[in-house]
């Protein structure tokens, strides 16, 4: 994934989005720098937002890292043994991880305008480069460029999303439910966000897992290819419902995804769950 910088700006409600980047806050009215390390080397995360920047509410960073990337103390570190099917699972979801987003190439085209499809169904979408996009929540009119980061299996999440839980993808992307900030996050770029996350919370990069939640996972994975797009969406929903529960505006997008992070984590070690099913949070995509 590259270190590549960008500037993202917040508008109202269905925002124009964030790049591939870490969300900002302020804290106790102090100015931060953020620092981004390539994850493959290190996994860390500063928060970063001015006064000056809160005032004229723009997102501004570089990288995704963001709270998702945050290491804990009490997660292990030594390797897991996987079972050949595990490793055969684990090693195609890594070959899923590692495909850019390049659309030069037909199939990922047709992959995004897919979405457009889905996303709104009775709209014609004018261009695979279009002013349109930034309806769905990207950041500008090419979602290329907010794809480079997140990787193809990004937008393979969000086609997931879209076609097997269509009226919870819709409530999202129209932000049709609870009582809602008048700054809201970019949906789309949200989207990816939760990507990102997920591959790190999971310990996706590294040869074997090296925590337990990594390793239970691959328990899931193991009888249920899709576990990871399937895990995307209680993702999705819950951190839309952290959202609304904490009162939440986009200055508090990073307090937002810890929370998400934490309670995923929490439901994933409950014993006696071997599905995603079984997830207290999975009941959010019936809602």
């Amino acid at each position: 994934m590259d270190d590549r910088g960008g500037s993202f700006v917040a508008v109202r409600r269905i925002s124009q989005g964030l790049e591939r980047g870490s969300v900002y806050h302020s804290s106790s009215g102090k100015s931060h720098h953020s620092r981004f390390l390539l994850i493959r080397v290190a996994i860390m995360c500063v928060d970063l937002l001015s006064e000056a920047v809160a005032g004229s509410a723009a997102w501004l960073g570089r990288g995704l890292s963001c709270v998702c990337a945050q290491g804990r103390d009490g997660d292990a570190r030594a390797s897991f043994g996987l079972t050949p099917a595990q490793e055969e699972c684990m090693q195609r979801l890594q070959s899923r991880i590692d495909v850019a987003y390049d659309s030069s190439i037909p199939q990922h085209q047709e992959a995004l305008k897919e979405l457009w499809k889905l996303a709104f169904p009775e709209e014609e979408l004018h261009g695979i480069v279009s002013e349109q996009w930034k309806e769905m929540g990207w950041q500008g009119k090419d979602p290329s460029t907010d794809f480079r980061g997140g990787g193809f299996i990004s937008l393979e999440n969000l086609l997931y999303f879209a076609r097997n839980f269509p009226k919870s993808f819709q409530d999202l992307l129209q932000k049709q439910v609870g009582d809602r900030s008048v700054w809201e996050y970019p949906f789309a770029v949200a989207g990816i966000n939760i990507t990102f996350m997920l591959i790190q919370m999971l310990d996706l990069e590294a040869v074997k897992p090296r925590s337990i939640v990594g390793e239970t996972f691959l328990r899931f994975l193991s009888v249920n290819e899709t576990a990871f797009d399937l895990l995307y969406c209680i993702a999705f929903k819950l951190m839309d419902q952290q959202w609304l529960s904490m009162r939440a505006s986009y200055m508090e997008f990073n307090t937002v995804m810890k929370s998400t992070r934490r309670q995923l984590e929490r439901e994933i070690m409950v014993e006696d769950i071997t599905r995603l099913e079984e997830l207290p949070s999975y009941s959010l995509l019936s809602q």
